[in-house]
């Protein structure tokens, strides 16, 4: 059963509900701090859909996914068990006309999933209307942001540019989460690498250059990534 994140009135305390005018700017600009604060991608994510509920007028859910081509399809982050199911219940499907849209646009909704054709996996949990946002976008993948309502028709076109405001402060927040990340295993591979090639030196008897060339030889010869062997070799000098 996945971790249940549930959205409470109180958890963003600096944020008024669905706000509009000055108080959105003012949202935006808490959201955005919020959202810049966190270390990582996966708490990128997290704080963004719980995020979403508060600024996008009519959200009562959100969840944050991964679309390959082919409808290949991974939920990321979700606010609470009602988004895990029905983007889980929807997975691996024939490809919809709403997620092919976001191939070529940056939105697309559902204005109401009893009317709509092939959306009885979203009528039969009660979330009659939904609206997907684009984070990022390649060849390859989709990652989306969508949100969720029980009321049909939830998400009108103020809701729609409110959402893009909102997903654009994400796509910046994640870019740069996933930059920190990437220098900061790029750092702990370095030095990974540094203290193996010290242990090696030491053991052998041989000098840097020479104990970097030997760690490279047997990342190959063993088809091991080499911060893999770098871990293993220092993993076993300190438990000695």
């Amino acid at each position: 059963m996945p971790k249940r994140f549930v959205v409470a009135a109180s958890e963003f305390p600096d944020l008024p509900r669905f706000p509009v005018g000055f108080e959105l700017a003012e949202a935006l600009t808490v959201a955005a701090q919020q959202l810049h604060e966190k270390t990582s991608p996966h708490h990128t994510l997290r704080t963004a859909v719980r995020l979403a509920v508060h600024i996008m007028p009519g959200a009562e859910h959100a969840g944050i996914s991964e679309i390959e081509r082919g409808n290949k399809f991974r939920t990321l982050a979700w606010t609470d068990d009602v988004v895990r199911s029905a983007e889980a219940r929807h997975g691996g499907r024939e490809p919809h006309a709403h997620w092919d849209q976001l191939w070529h646009s940056p939105m697309a909704r559902v204005t109401d999933s009893e009317g709509d054709d092939g959306w009885d996996v979203l009528s039969a949990l009660g979330l009659r209307s939904a609206l997907s946002l684009r984070l990022r976008a390649d060849r390859r993948r989709l990652t989306v942001l969508t949100a969720y309502a029980r009321k049909p028709g939830a998400f009108d076109e103020d809701a729609t540019r409110i959402g893009r405001l909102f997903t654009s402060h994400v796509s910046i927040a994640l870019d740069s989460a996933t930059v920190r990340e990437q220098l900061t295993e790029a750092m702990h591979t370095r030095d990974l690498i540094g203290q193996a090639t010290g242990i090696l030196m030491e053991r052998q008897g041989i000098d840097a250059a020479a104990a970097f060339e030997s760690l490279v030889r047997a990342s190959q010869r063993e088809n091991v990534k080499l911060r893999d062997l770098a871990r293993g070799i220092v993993t076993a000098h300190n438990s000695t």
